[in-house]
This record gives C-alpha cells, sequence and structure tokens, in this order.
C-alpha cells in the first residue's frame, strides 16, 4: 500500500537488499555471493542523474525509466511500431474537424496504487499540475496554447470517464497525441497529492522521492547514488507484474557490472562498454538484448563563449572528431555514428553525415576566425562510460589543432545542473526522444523562440545561447503541417541548415544493450527511455 503523505517509505530490510549488500561487499574487496531471489529482479545500472520522481518535474533519462513502469497515461505507442498509439488508461480518442478539440474516454475500474479510483478528473488534474507548476518538461504541453491562466477551460474532464483538451492552433493530431504518451502526461492520484500539497506546491515536494501512479509497478524506496526498488502494484487492473519487485542497483563502473552479472549477484547490467560485452560473449549463462533507441550523443559550445560564438570555430570542432575510430571501438555494437539531431526510425530522420576527421581543414578555419595558434577550453562531462572515452578522444584530436580542452568531470545531477544554467563552456551529453515524433528533438535543438536568460522555455538550443529566429520560425511549421511528405521534408530541411551552422557536434545514436542472466525470460529494450517495461520480465 502507498505510505501516507505524513510517513516516508519503509526502508527495506537486509534480506530484501541481500543483493545491495552483496555489491557493497564486493566493493570493498570481501568474498560474496548473494544469488538473487526468485522474486526480485536486480538490475545494475547507473542512474546518478535522477533529480526527481514527480512526472511533472523529472526530464531525465533514468527517471524516465521509472516512470515509464509506475505511471499511465492516457495513450502509449507499439513498441513494434511506434507510429501507432494503443491503449492505456483511454479507451477511445478522437480529434474534431476543426483539429482543436481533443476527446477520450477512459476505461472503467481502473485504481491507482493507494486504492482510489483513475477518473477524468484526475486526467484533468495531473495535466493541470504540469502546466501549472511549469517545471521543465511542462512545455510539451505548453507548446499547445496551455497557460496558467486558461488549462482549467482548456482541459476538463466532462464527465466521470470523459475529458476534452483544446488546442490553439490545428497541429499535426499525431504531435498532440503522442506527446501525450510523454510522462508529463502520466496520470497522478488527484486524493493523494491534494492531500500531501504544502503551501500550493501540488505535492511537488512529497512526490519528488513518493509514488502516487496506477502503473503494474510503484516505487517503495529511493536512495540518490545508491539504490531504487519497485514493487508490484496489486491495484494495477491489466496485467500484472510478473516478479514482486525490482531493485535498480547505482553501479557506474561497466567492469563491475560485468563481474557481477558473471557470477550471479545481479539479473541485469545495463551499462557496459563493448569490451565487457565482448568478454561476456563465450559465458553460456549470459544473453544479450538491444534495440536502436531514439538517444543521440552530442557535444555542444555555448555561444556566450566569444571565440566559441565564431561560426568558423563552430564548423571547426566538427571536423576534429575521429567518428570512424569512435564508432569502431568506443561505441562498437552501443551505438552508430549520426550526425543529426533526429534518431533513425522518427518521421523525416536523416542519414547525411558530411563530416569527418580533418585536422588541416579544422586549421584553416580557425585561422580564418583570428585564432590560429588554438586556445583554451573546458568540457562538463558525466563519469560514466562511453561519454568519459569519448571525451577523452576529442580531447586528444583537438589538442593536434592546437586547442587545449580541461575535462571537469562529475556525476549526472551536477553536470546537468550546471548545463541548465548555461553556465558550461563545452557539455557533452545525450537527449531522448520524449515521444515518438520528430518534433521532440526539432523543438529542442533547432528552436528558440526566447534567447533571454530569463526566458520561459529553455531548449537545448538556448542552453548553449543559439538564436535561431529563422530555425525557429522553420520548425513551428513543421509541426502543423498536416501533409506526413511536406513534413518529412520540411525536417530534412531543418537538418541541413542545422549541421551546417549550429553549436552541436553530433556524434551517434544510441543502440541500448543489455546482458541478462539466463533465467531472465521476457526482457524487451524499448526506442525511449521511458518504453523498458519491467513488469512482463520473468525468471525461470
Amino acid at each position: 500500500m502507498t505510505p501516507s503523505p505524513e510517513r516516508p517509505p519503509a526502508t527495506l530490510n537486509r534480506r530484501q537488499l541481500g543483493l545491495a549488500t552483496g555489491a557493497a561487499l564486493l566493493a570493498a574487496g570481501l568474498p560474496v555471493r548473494a544469488a538473487t531471489p526468485a522474486d526480485t529482479l536486480v538490475v545494475a545500472m547507473a542512474f546518478d542523474d535522477i533529480i526527481t520522481l514527480d512526472p511533472a518535474e523529472a526530464f531525465e533519462l533514468s527517471a524516465g525509466e521509472i516512470l515509464g513502469n509506475g505511471y499511465q497515461r492516457l495513450l502509449r505507442y507499439d513498441l513494434a511500431d511506434p507510429s501507432r498509439l494503443v491503449p492505456d488508461l483511454a479507451q477511445r480518442w478522437a480529434v474534431s474537424a476543426d483539429g482543436l478539440h481533443f476527446s477520450f474516454e477512459l476505461q472503467p475500474g481502473q485504481r491507482f496504487a493507494s486504492g482510489n479510483p483513475v477518473t477524468a478528473d484526475d486526467v484533468a488534474y495531473s495535466w493541470q499540475r504540469a502546466v501549472r507548476l511549469d517545471k521543465t518538461p511542462a512545455f510539451i504541453l505548453t507548446q499547445f496554447g496551455l497557460n496558467k491562466d486558461n488549462v482549467a477551460q482548456r482541459v476538463r474532464a466532462t464527465g466521470p470517464l470523459a475529458l476534452t483538451l483544446q488546442t490553439d492552433k490545428p497541429y499535426a493530431p499525431s504531435l498532440v497525441f503522442n506527446c501525450l504518451t510523454a510522462n508529463v502526461a502520466a496520470v497522478v492520484d488527484r486524493r493523494l497529492l491534494q492531500a500531501s500539497e504544502v503551501a500550493g506546491d501540488f505535492g511537488n515536494a512529497w512526490l519528488r522521492t513518493r509514488f502516487a501512479g496506477s502503473g503494474p509497478l510503484k516505487v517503495r524506496e529511493w536512495r540518490a547514488n545508491e539504490i531504487l526498488v519497485l514493487e508490484r502494484n496489486d491495484m494495477h487492473r491489466a496485467t500484472p507484474a510478473r516478479l514482486q519487485r525490482v531493485i535498480y542497483r547505482h553501479i557506474k563502473e561497466a567492469a563491475t557490472q560485468r563481474l557481477l552479472l558473471a557470477r550471479g549477484d545481479i539479473d541485469i547490467a545495463r551499462n557496459l562498454a563493448p569490451q565487457d560485452l565482448a568478454a561476456l560473449a563465450a559465458n553460456p549463462a549470459i544473453r544479450t538484448t538491444s534495440t536502436p533507441t531514439g538517444t543521440v550523443y552530442y557535444i555542444s559550445l555555448n555561444q556566450k563563449h566569444p571565440i566559441l560564438a565564431r561560426p568558423e570555430v563552430r564548423e571547426a570542432f566538427k571536423w576534429l572528431v575521429d567518428y570512424d575510430a569512435i564508432g569502431a571501438t568506443l561505441i562498437k555494437d552501443i551505438g552508430v555514428v549520426d550526425q543529426n539531431f533526429l534518431p533513425r526510425g522518427l518521421l523525416g530522420a536523416s542519414t547525411e553525415r558530411p563530416y569527418r576527421l580533418d585536422v588541416a581543414r579544422a586549421k584553416a578555419l580557425l585561422a580564418k576566425a583570428g585564432v590560429p595558434q588554438g586556445f583554451k577550453v573546458t568540457i562538463d562531462m558525466r563519469s560514466i562510460q562511453p561519454v568519459q572515452g569519448i571525451t577523452e578522444a576529442v580531447q586528444q584530436t583537438l589538442r593536434r589543432a592546437g586547442i587545449e580542452l580541461e575535462i571537469l568531470p562529475g556525476d549526472g545531477k551536477q553536470t546537468l545542473t550546471k548545463y541548465r544554467a548555461r553556465q558550461h563552456q563545452l557539455y557533452i551529453g545525450n537527449w531522448g526522444a520524449d515521444y515518438w515524433d520528430p518534433h521532440t528533438n526539432a523543438d529542442t535543438f533547432a528552436r528558440n523562440a526566447d534567447n533571454s536568460d530569463g526566458a520561459k522555455d529553455k531548449p537545448l538550443a538556448w542552453r548553449n545561447a543559439w538564436a535561431i529566429p529563422e530555425l525557429t520560425r522553420q520548425t513551428d511549421a513543421a509541426a502543423l503541417e498536416r501533409d506526413t511528405a511536406r513534413r518529412v521534408r520540411m525536417y530534412q530541411a531543418i537538418q541541413a541548415e542545422f549541421r551546417r551552422t549550429s553549436p552541436f557536434v553530433m556524434l551517434y545514436q544510441q543502440t541500448e544493450v543489455a546482458a541478462f542472466r539466463a533465467n531472465v525470460q521476457g526482457l524487451r529494450l524499448g526506442p525511449t527511455a521511458d518504453t523498458t517495461y519491467l513488469a512482463a520480465v520473468s525468471k525461470a
């Protein structure tokens, strides 16, 4: 049962945390072997990027997976065909002829983990709450003309199980529906959060470390950079979770994950490097699974830096990456070199790849920019592979053109917080698609409606102080285009301009790979951070 607002989640006892204890003893150099319980799935994963577990606030990849397993939306997309939407809480949905009114009818008899019924009022409250809180992911909803003043009128329950959404413009219907599959549109327990509200915060302080959902798994406990525990939600009316609980262990080192997996101390390893996968290939007790994801990795240059803002310098950086070597070694089997912001699989994705390592060409560009001898610059880097290896490789090739790169390592929360405040010089990181529509990435890489420090919306283009009024106009137009073929051409044109002029050095598209014990069944990695569903996983 979900803990009451006044009480924190109960701490797991030593028996339940046997695996966690084993990992700690191993790290301390003590011999231990703690076989995982039959009803528990133990996952080793780096999740130091988690800042909050509130769906209206969370915007990090690791948090996305937790929320995807714990919360329901009205709709989800079909993992076998992401262009196709399937029911979650809703059983019917439609759009009006004028393209401005979206209606939904919920399935009856559904309940939150607290036991409270799921109603249209809960859905309306959830979306209104996200808009009014106005945290980082709120733009996914506010882009449709919703704001604090009008959201109560534009998002309304019209019956116990009926709901309408009114947009300000006739957007492509697929865009609107796909946005509603994002975590920010997850449905939360209105009664539970209203009881947990403090000073008008909509229960945000409480929900950052707790749970108010209706999905097949519920959050039992989260200790930052240590452990996160999910348990079966017995109130979930659809297919129940196969196992009683899932324990995530925060283990950043790929080699440690590999060792624990080989010993049987964990069931799944999620952050293995190519050499670790190769070392496990001959082990008959280990299997692997992989899927191309909507996550892209990049290096970005803050345009507030006077040298990095010069167009020739931006281009020079793109000629100072050894893409082929990175592809053949550091991201072998876990990624594909890609120089575009739309990952393959999304509408309008491009396979154009104009850049390669060319030091002479980069030097000529630096000379044209007035810095023929190079310069010094820093990069903020999350200390995790393959990010660290890629950063060190780029450091070497930049040096060949006279650019001295100082690496500033940190954990996910540290580097993200600095990046979101535009306080970096260079940053290396990733971006995962929030929903399966090209606007999800175009909206952040190629749109920046207000470049001022006090801007309301702060996409990646804003974080790097890249003022792009014309690309913003083109991106806005593409979101309204209903003709699919024309929309594809629009996104390909936007990407061509982005490749040429942006302060982003696009590196690769991630291939998510997991290694697991042979007795683990039903594991399927999703194409986005919030679609790796563990409720269907079992153990033989």
